[in-house]
């Protein structure tokens, strides 16, 4: 029996690779062809009959979601925090306890607005058609920047770059799970997982250039002339001075990249990680970051790195994005067990090896002549008699030791002095004068019983006075001869005297009823003004 518990071991920790065990008990169970397909009932037969290690597989749930959360863009200009709509659904489907598929898609949007501003926007197509760019003039020996009216003044605009970016994902994730294999409990509520995958990436970027027809030139050049200071200051003016429109497309790749419509196409890869919270058996709150790389530096609209004297070259750090993410999972599916990343692997392998429900444990051979239950080569008392409970070493129990087994006795327990004893263990006792001093004796009444305390007007029982009651009575089943007599001490009122009633029948009827004490036994007796009002006292007749 020991190699085929380790068999079952072994299997356990083969089931965590391979997925291939149900859980044990109630719907899903290895037991439950239900929720086994057609096409696995082969493999579930041969587990039924004992010719293979492993059931088969369950059906088990569809998982849809739907989520919403905070959408950012790592990109040349820093991100908005919040922004609206962002959400997403998702179809997942396990393949094993660990490893599982989800399809995904999310709707984004994402802004962004740069405090610093900035005068080198000469190859950015958004802005170099309405704002005034520097240019660089060669051969001159300081190599002015920007281009000189006739008074010989600078004249160009500086502009503050912003960017709202409509973003579309659908993507393909393998996402594995680990903590649902629990070597000391049967499940858990809370899933961490974590994941990656591949995806399509579509976008479309404008900018806030224009308001309405006229440029921002009075306010960019205003800001930047030192009427405002800081980071915040900055945009805030920039938030109170300009529209919400981004009518104009920010610079793209043109026919250079694969478009949909407006929308330029990329593919994209992605990485995330989360925790899901079980609310019930079809619905669970997931939290989750998902990061998603791009190979695109224009998801912000601004690719162009700042340099002296009217230079401009390309960044070579390509934009990433960023969705933090709450949503509300269900379970889909008749005839199917939880999704596998719910279920602990380990629990149809525990169950066999506590309860062997595959283990066929065959009978001892151990020969028990008396049928006493203990084999002949341990038993220490041969010839039991028939229906005479034994311990370990096949002998009857005899309590007073007079040879007649305990299930025999008629007389349970015989004094040494009454012993030799008959057949049915009762014995004779010595000459009658020393049995009726014993008598005398057994039958002298008791006189230590205990005073009972009520509090205020109350008539019932306190826990403590039920356990005194409870000495009381043991006392008197020792002395079956004695009686007894419950007095209550009443005030000259109706109502005090109606209470001592009460009182007293609520105990003699208690010893009755709950003790076992005949009532003919025991007197009751109010006296006016002789005691404590809320005292009851019981003494030997």
């Amino acid at each position: 029996m020991t190699s085929k518990k380790y068999n079952f071991l072994l299997g356990a920790l083969l089931m965590l690779t391979i997925g291939a065990t149900a859980q044990v008990g109630g719907s899903g169970s290895v037991y439950d062809s239900s929720v086994i397909p057609s096409k696995r009932l082969p493999q579930q037969n041969e587990f039924w009959n004992k010719a293979y290690n492993f059931p088969a597989k369950p059906r088990n749930q569809w998982e849809v979601g739907v989520s919403t959360g905070i959408f950012t863009v790592s990109g040349d200009i820093p991100s908005t925090l919040l922004t609206a709509p962002n959400f997403g659904v998702h179809v997942r489907k396990a393949f094993g306890y660990i490893f599982s598929l989800r399809l995904q898609y999310i709707n984004t949007v994402g802004k962004g607005t740069h405090w610093l501003a900035s005068n080198n926007f000469a190859k950015n197509s958004a802005w170099n058609s309405t704002y005034n760019a520097p240019v660089r003039k060669i051969g001159t020996p300081d190599r002015t920047v920007g281009t000189l009216d006739p008074t010989g003044a600078r004249s160009y605009d500086q502009i503050f770059y912003n960017y709202k970016a409509k973003v579309q994902d659908l993507g393909l994730q393998g996402i594995f799970t680990l903590n649902n294999i629990r070597f000391h409990k049967q499940k858990t509520g809370i899933t961490v997982y974590g994941g990656g995958g591949i995806g399509a990436t579509l976008y479309q970027t404008n900018v806030n250039a224009l308001n309405g027809n006229n440029t921002y030139a009075a306010l960019f050049n205003g800001i930047t002339s030192g009427t405002h200071s800081g980071r915040k200051d900055v945009l805030k003016a920039l938030r109170d001075g300009m529209d919400k429109t981004y009518e104009t497309p920010a610079e793209n790749h043109g026919a250079r990249r694969p478009k949909i419509g407006k929308n330029t196409l990329k593919p994209s890869g992605t990485v995330l990680m989360g925790v899901a919270f079980k609310l019930g058996k079809r619905i669970n709150l997931a939290i989750e970051d998902r990061w998603t790389f791009v190979k695109d530096d224009l998801l912000d609209g601004q690719r162009w790195q700042e340099h002296a004297y009217g230079d401009a070259v390309q960044t070579r750090d390509f934009d990433s994005y960023n969705y933090l993410s709450a949503g509300l999972n269900f379970n889909l599916g008749a005839k199917s067990v939880e999704p596998l990343w719910w279920q602990n692997p380990l629990d149809y392998a525990y169950d066999e090896l506590m309860n062997h429900r595959n283990v066929k444990i065959p009978k001892p051979e151990c020969p028990d002549a008396d049928g006493d239950g203990v084999c002949d080569h341990l038993d220490r008392e041969p010839n039991t008699p028939a229906g005479c409970p034994v311990n370990t070493h096949g002998v009857t129990a005899d309590t007073d030791g007079d040879g007649v087994p305990d299930c025999k006795d008629k007389e349970l327990i015989t004094p040494t002095s009454c012993q030799p004893v008959d057949a049915d263990g009762v014995g004779k006792c010595p000459d009658p004068t020393c049995c009726t001093d014993i008598k005398k004796i057994a039958t002298q009444c008791p006189t230590d019983y205990p005073s009972l305390s009520f509090k205020g007007a109350s008539t019932a029982l306190s826990a403590d006075a039920k356990a005194m009651l409870a000495t009381v009575a043991a006392k008197m089943k020792t002395s079956p001869d004695c009686n007894i007599t419950i007095t209550g001490y009443p005030e000259t009122s109706k109502a005090s005297q109606a209470a001592c009633n009460k009182r007293l029948d609520a105990v003699k009827n208690y010893l009755v009823e709950k003790e076992g004490i005949s009532a003919d036994r025991i007197t009751t007796n109010c006296e006016i003004g002789g005691g404590d009002k809320n005292t009851v006292d019981i003494k030997s007749n």
